[in-house]
């Protein structure tokens, strides 16, 4: 007989006597000793998780993930407030047409303006200034877009209504 070697013992402490006999349960269902079993879970899940790494590991990682990811955040806002500031004198640039009453040439329509209206529907003016993205309070692009539809009325491809605007068909 093979004398046990007690340096390759290791002592399992289990919650409770019930996940004990739950864990001896599946042993026998799978026709093999406890220990043969719990060191087969165990290999298996090694196996499975070929990047193991120990706890403090993890919580360093962890902790590095997150300072990226709030500078990632902050440089996202910043990167959007400048959009939005693009965007915004975009705009601006794009309605000086119909802004100066003595323009000459050919006049771009806010092709937004326009797929917003071909899409059916009526329009009143908040609810078209919220869809483009224009504040109310922005006076010239409110204007610009007024105008714009006061030329597509007049052109006969939009009609105002009692509740809006709304593309004729």
């Amino acid at each position: 007989m093979v004398k046990p070697d007690k340096s390759r013992y290791v002592y399992l402490y289990l919650p409770s006597k019930a996940d004990k006999e739950r864990w001896e349960k599946l042993a026998k269902e799978a026709g093999s000793p406890l220990s043969t079993f719990i060191i087969q879970i165990v290999e298996d899940s090694l196996a499975e998780d070929v990047d193991f790494k120990p706890r403090d590991e993890l919580v360093a990682e962890i902790s590095a993930l997150k300072k990226e990811l709030k500078e990632l955040r902050d440089d996202l806002r910043l990167k959007n407030v400048v959009i939005d500031r693009y965007e915004a004198e975009l705009k601006r640039y794009r309605s000086a047409a119909f802004l100066d009453a003595d323009f000459e040439g050919t006049r771009r329509y806010n092709k937004e303006l326009v797929d917003l209206l071909k899409r059916g529907g009526t329009y009143d003016s908040y609810r078209m200034l919220e869809a483009l993205g224009i504040d109310p309070n922005e006076a010239d692009l409110v204007k610009a877009v007024s105008r714009q539809l006061e030329d597509l009325e007049a052109y006969g491809i939009i009609e105002a209504t009692s509740k809006g605007w709304k593309w004729k068909t």
